[in-house]
């Protein structure tokens, strides 16, 4: 019998909810089908203004009053102290509207390069994104940095063209720059009137415009042959079939819609929305088939509790609902989706949605379950820098570990360690750039309470095996006050596969009484090995190598002579693991290896010549050169150790016209002297 809700006969799933049971059956009122969803990602270079346009978007949809100031440091995204003061986003931020029927989840993610890995992670949970380009500025280094990766990961993208009220906008100069240096396949959707004024406009084209529906043509004839084909013939296709067409590419990732305005103003922030509904793919609820979904934000709740930002791929996740995480078993306490302007509690999550789980105290930014948990790792180029981190008390050094661990624990990528052989144990951190070390000390002084200092940021190297090392320590021998015996063969490894541990010793000789399982004991050899290669023989990781135990053995009061003592305990191996690997990786030999950089420099054609100059006194290999009439282009790998002397440079070589961008690339021995870990970063 179908009442105000959908039918429920037999427990079936409701017709309009597709819940089962419907929870209107027993509350005497109208169910709420859910609405498709749409993931999109705003995204900019800083300062271009993307978020003042989810403000804006917030406001236009009736979400929100008034937009957020980002120099008021009233907007709904920016929530932390040092984003409201610097006005610069760091942490991803996830905000919603409602539009046509559906749901759009605004991810605000940051712009500033010391956070690409935070914008990557981002990336991989969205269904279509705005790339923000100022009037004024145009195309910059971290515009095209994240133009690329966008298109590597193929999310649908429109183009917005900001502040065109502001002086010195040009918004014909930028889109002529964004087809030479992101990408030919923009279609404009509108002219500009009045740039440069507070009057600037945004008038969008109509399908009657034959002006336009030529662009349309040419624009999407490059990407089909049937519209190319028409066009040749003459043939005048209906704007509706033109309108369709459009979305295909766009959602095909060949085509980019580019519309323009003012977040400030909201001019052309109307047009950009119906370009948000009309282009970009929503996904529609699916509750079948088990949660798949992954971890794209974790932080810290008022009262402490973490809580974890997921996007839910495929199925259902519900309160209490069991999940696999690469930690172990997790299940949700609590889940809230954001509506109407704030996050409201929710019995379940649906495919498609974005939302925040409460009750996971093992999870980390990165975590997949289900489906996505199989799906290829996400990979960020390790950091580059590191520097020392001190409490300006001392007596709040035990603190400062201890809000470290937690902040590493929140993303993995800021990585604190200790030097044990340091005096009093010294403590550092992995480092994208200077502007992150900031908000390091920023985090630790608000949220913590510790004031820090910071010593001057090393360049982190690593350490690989030159050679095969083994080494075994035996129980009941002169050299073994310990009752474990252990042996394991160190082995250099692929470039860029990391530590990779594997296990030869038979399980009968392992101490299971003690693990219970093979697996368990290999677990527990292995985290002794990963924590002792943390610092090699020259202080650095060890990395890129195979790890196998070779042996093992354990006493009893009634084992054979040579195994016969007191019985062993996990303290033997914890004991005796270290030692091994230590003397396994001197026999191995390793060789110091120094990041390298793919540096990308746009300069002017008079001064790419002095720039090539430089590069090559350095010793870089340019790999790469392009041209026109006005800017030359130089892609080159360079010593992550020279990249700041570059950057501080290029403005005077270059009369302040150069820019450039740089990634990693990989890690290269050094020549000479090796560097120890012990000599830098100190202060």
């Amino acid at each position: 019998m179908a009442g105000r809700h959908g039918s429920q006969e037999g427990g079936s799933t409701c017709e309009r909810c597709t819940r089962r049971p419907c929870p209107a059956s027993s509350r005497r009122r109208s169910c709420v089908p859910p609405r498709p969803s749409l993931n999109l990602g705003v995204l900019a270079h800083v300062d271009a203004g993307k978020t003042t346009l989810t403000e804006r978007l917030l406001h236009h949809a009736g979400v929100v009053a008034e937009p957020g100031s980002v120099d008021a440091g009233t907007t709904r995204t920016d929530s932390l102290a040092l984003e409201r003061r610097r006005g610069i986003t760091i942490k991803a931020a996830v905000v919603a509207f409602p539009l046509r029927g559906a749901t759009v989840n605004v991810i605000d993610t940051p712009g500033h390069p010391d956070f690409i890995a935070e914008v990557e992670r981002s990336l991989g949970v969205l269904d279509g994104a705005i790339l923000v380009v100022s009037a004024v500025e145009g195309v910059q280094p971290q515009t095209r940095i994240l133009f690329r990766a966008l298109q590597r990961l193929r999310v649908p993208t429109l183009l917005f063209v900001n502040k065109i009220d502001r002086a010195g906008a040009s918004p014909d100069r930028v889109v002529a720059a964004v087809r030479s240096r992101l990408t030919p396949d923009v279609l404009p959707m509108g002219t500009v009137d009045g740039a440069g004024s507070r009057a600037a406009g945004f008038t969008a084209y109509s399908g009657s415009d034959r002006g336009f529906r030529e662009e349309e043509c040419l624009a999407l004839a490059e990407h089909d042959d049937g519209v190319l084909a028409a066009y040749v013939d003459g043939a005048d296709p209906s704007s509706s079939s033109l309108a369709r067409a459009v979305a295909a590419q766009t959602r095909a990732c060949v085509l980019h819609p580019l519309f323009a305005g003012s977040a400030a103003t909201g001019a052309g922030v109307a047009e950009l929305t119906d370009g948000i509904a009309r282009l970009l793919p929503l996904a529609a609820p699916d509750s079948g088939g088990p949660p798949s979904g992954r971890v794209f934000k974790v932080e810290r709740g008022a009262a402490g509790e973490k809580v974890a930002y997921v996007r839910l791929f495929a199925g259902e996740l519900r309160v209490r609902q069991r999940i696999d995480l690469p930690q172990g078993v997790g299940k949700p306490a609590g889940l809230a989706v954001h509506r109407d302007g704030e996050w409201r509690r929710t019995d379940r999550l649906l495919a498609g949605q974005v939302g925040r789980v409460l009750g996971l105290a093992e999870v980390r930014v990165g975590d997949g379950f289900g489906d996505a948990a199989r799906a290829a790792p996400q990979h960020f180029p390790p950091p580059t820098l590191e520097a020392a981190v001190t409490a300006v008390d001392p007596a709040r050094e035990p603190a400062l570990r201890a809000a470290l661990a937690e902040l590493s624990d929140q993303d993995p990528l800021i990585r604190a360690r200790t030097d044990e052989d340091a005096s009093g144990g010294r403590v550092t951190v992995s480092l994208y750039g200077r502007v992150q070390q900031e908000v390091i000390g920023s985090t630790l002084a608000e949220d913590h309470g510790i004031e820090v200092t910071f010593a001057d940021a090393a360049v982190v190297h690593v350490e690989r095996p030159r050679a095969r090392g083994e080494a075994v320590i035996r129980l009941n021998t002169d050299e073994n006050p310990h009752q474990a015996t252990i042996g394991l063969r160190i082995e250099p490894g692929p470039p860029g596969s990391g530590l990779r541990f594997a296990t030869e010793a038979p399980a009968r000789d392992m101490p299971l009484y003690l693990f219970r399982s093979a697996e368990g004991f290999a677990t527990a050899v292995e985290k002794h090995v990963r924590r002792t290669l943390a610092r090699g023989r020259h202080g650095w990781e060890v990395t890129d190598c195979v790890v196998t135990l070779t042996e093992c053995a354990y006493s009893t009061a009634d084992g054979p002579p040579s195994r016969r003592g007191p019985t062993s305990t996990a303290y033997d191996f914890r004991q005796v693991t270290p030692r091994v690997a230590r003397r396994a990786l001197a026999r191995a030999g390793t060789v110091v290896c120094e990041p390298v950089l793919r540096v990308t420099l746009e300069v002017p054609v008079a001064d790419a010549a002095v720039v090539q100059r430089l590069l090559g006194r350095w010793g870089a290999e340019v790999t790469a050169q392009s041209g026109s009439a006005e800017l030359a282009g130089l892609e080159a790998l360079l010593e992550a150790t020279r990249l700041h002397e570059l950057q501080r440079q290029l403005p005077d070589l270059t009369g302040g016209e150069g820019v450039m961008a740089s990634r990693f690339e990989c890690y290269r021995p050094v020549t000479g002297r090796p560097v120890s870990r012990r000599s830098v970063g100190r202060g």
